[in-house]
């Protein structure tokens, strides 16, 4: 895992060198604290290990990796508004320690900035690495809507939500190591079975979210354990539970998702109460592990160093396995 600190390392550098020490400062500072919080890297760490494993340069590739990360936090600061979260990673969201419009318009300014970022790396395969990257942000945005409309819509079935979440999540993790490869120079059938596995490995990634949030540990998780069951968050786990229950726990489902309680506590307690009844736990499971043993096997069938497509793996195994 030593080249994944390495690249890691690499990222922060290239962001903490960004010039975003400018006027107007209620447009700047925002983004600069939004950046400052780090997270995992997740997206532009992928990019410079695709690139790495289809042995191109990561130095050509990590304007376009930033470029990534910028894009990735510009919807973190919209959804948080969308969303009305108040925390992210453990701060102040953007929307709430200074206010909307602001928060609105530094993501647009991020979203620019991302683009500009992408650009500078001027690589031979530009037209290819934008026309993903722009295919990409609308598919993100099409998830995000998606993900708001299940809110009001009634009828959400297991494809529906697996649909959103590859758009929502998956499509940007595929777009990363695509980015990667091409960067790298390789070749049509190897960029397009490297993308299809980050989709795969961003639904397993996904649903292990969802999981989470209703079987972690809080004190690992990070947060309070239900907070989908209070959103009424129509997850796999609900809508897998909708599926196997019987006629009487379906409506009961269905009423506690219908409705804001007083008490969150018991309304959390009775939803993974039936959870359990019904095993939507070990249901989770079985399709995480569906979607994850996709993603290896399209790794499996890649065309590079075997050294590197284990790291590669390794480091996938521990995003998955995670518990927070």
């Amino acid at each position: 895992m030593e080249n994944f600190s390495n690249y890691l390392n690499l990222v922060n550098e290239a962001i903490a060198g960004l010039d975003l020490n400018r006027e107007p400062k209620n447009l700047y500072q925002p983004i600069s604290y939004t950046l400052s919080m780090h997270g995992k890297r997740l997206r532009p760490v992928l990019a410079l290990a695709a690139c790495d494993l289809f042995g191109g340069d990561i130095n050509k590739a990590i304007d376009v990796a930033v470029g990534l990360e910028i894009f990735h936090n510009f919807t973190l600061v919209h959804d948080d508004i969308m969303d009305e979260a108040p925390l992210r990673r453990g701060e102040k969201t953007v929307y709430k320690k200074w206010d909307s419009n602001v928060a609105i318009l530094s993501g647009d300014t991020m979203f620019s900035i991302a683009l500009r970022q992408i650009l500078a790396s001027k690589h031979p395969n530009l037209f290819e690495i934008l026309s993903l990257f722009t295919q990409t942000a609308i598919e993100v945005c099409e998830g995000q809507q998606l993900d708001m409309d299940f809110e009001d819509k009634d009828e959400v079935t297991i494809d529906d939500y697996l649909g959103m979440i590859r758009l929502k999540t998956a499509v940007l993790l595929g777009a990363s190591l695509k980015v990667g490869a091409l960067c790298a120079y390789a070749g049509e059938n190897q960029t397009r079975m490297i993308y299809d596995f980050g989709i795969n490995a961003g639904i397993a990634f996904q649903l292990k979210d969802d999981w989470l949030d209703a079987f972690g540990e809080e004190e690992k998780f990070g947060k309070s354990i239900g907070g989908d069951i209070v959103a009424n968050k129509k997850t796999y786990l609900y809508l897998k539970c909708l599926q196997m229950a019987s006629p009487a726990d379906r409506i009961r489902l269905q009423n506690f998702y219908g409705s804001t309680p007083g008490d969150e506590n018991t309304k959390v307690r009775e939803v993974l109460t039936m959870y359990r009844k019904y095993r939507i736990k070990e249901a989770s499971v079985q399709e995480m592990e569906k979607f994850f043993g996709r993603s290896l096997a399209l790794l499996s069938q890649v065309d590079a160093s075997s050294d590197k497509k284990e790291a590669l793996v390794s480091f996938a195994e521990k995003l998955y396995k995670r518990d927070r």
